[in-house]
């Protein structure tokens, strides 16, 4: 039998007086491109954090891999929001690429130097990167970074793919490119993505299922069974239209509140350090 690449049990997440989520069951299983939706402050990062170990939940259980978070490091790909690098940044690109294959372990890790060089090269291919792979990161534009960032995160064949919105600040031509790289992947090699987001439409055509957090509160399920006028009002509160124009899905009345007590996005050193 198969061991779910995510599953929740009865997850509860609090912090102080204020519970971001409660009695969460969540399996997601290879494959699937699951959407995680929400307000700034609903617990989206905060769910991110956990996943990969930074956060403990404040009760039930969670496995990555059939193993604890944290624990399955070599089986987790990380794709981090769009950030540009520092101009003076001389990391090349192919060096970026290959800290997704030992830059969570001292030494030359698992792989000899010819396998090394190998899977760094196909991955780089696969995102259409060669032709600026040895090129200093820091003079590349935002697409060209995010796709060695996507380079670096499928270089070590995970299991699982946690997608921070990894859209952000990309314009669309660029949103379409590394959207389309994420989905031929797990359609591929059968890579679970979980994949959060503010904006669903860049990648609605690709997503089984969305996870939409409010208010504490959730719904999981088909894009058609969550992403709809009587669905949000419930989790909102308060009355919110879904209109459907020209395949993209547009929402009305929905206020995102900004919360302070919901711990920011995950930056790509922290989740480095973390893999040490």
């Amino acid at each position: 039998m198969a061991v779910s690449p995510v599953e929740i049990r009865a997850g509860v997440l609090a912090f102080g007086n204020r519970t971001l989520w409660s009695g969460l069951d969540l399996e997601v299983e290879p494959g699937e491109f699951l959407a995680v939706l929400g307000p700034n402050g609903s617990g989206k990062t905060s769910l991110l954090k956990v996943l990969l170990g930074l956060q403990r939940l404040s009760g039930g259980s969670v496995r990555i891999v059939g193993r604890a978070p944290g624990s399955a490091n070599a089986r987790i790909g990380y794709i981090p929001q769009q950030r540009a690098m520092q101009d003076g940044l001389m990391l090349r690109g192919v060096d970026l690429v290959g800290l997704g294959l030992d830059g969570h372990r001292w030494g030359t890790g698992l792989f000899g130097i010819r396998e090394r060089r190998r899977r760094v090269a196909e991955a780089i291919e696969a995102v259409g990167a060669g032709a600026y792979a040895n090129a200093p990161v820091g003079r590349l534009s935002g697409g060209e970074q995010q796709r060695l960032r996507v380079a670096q995160a499928l270089v070590g064949e995970p299991d699982v793919l946690f997608c921070d919105e990894p859209l952000l600040s990309l314009d669309i031509a660029h949103q379409r490119a590394v959207s389309e790289l994420i989905d031929r992947r797990r359609r591929e090699a059968g890579t679970a993505v979980l994949f959060v987001t503010h904006e669903l439409n860049p990648v609605l055509s690709y997503v089984d299922r969305v996870l939409y957090l409010v208010n504490g509160q959730f719904r999981i399920g088909k894009p058609d069974d969550v992403m709809n006028s009587k669905t949000l009002s419930e989790l909102y509160r308060a009355k919110v239209e879904v209109l459907r124009i020209g395949g993209q899905i547009h929402i009305a009345g929905a206020r995102s509140a900004v919360c302070e007590d919901e711990p920011h996005h995950l930056d790509d050193h922290e989740y480095q350090h973390q893999r040490v």
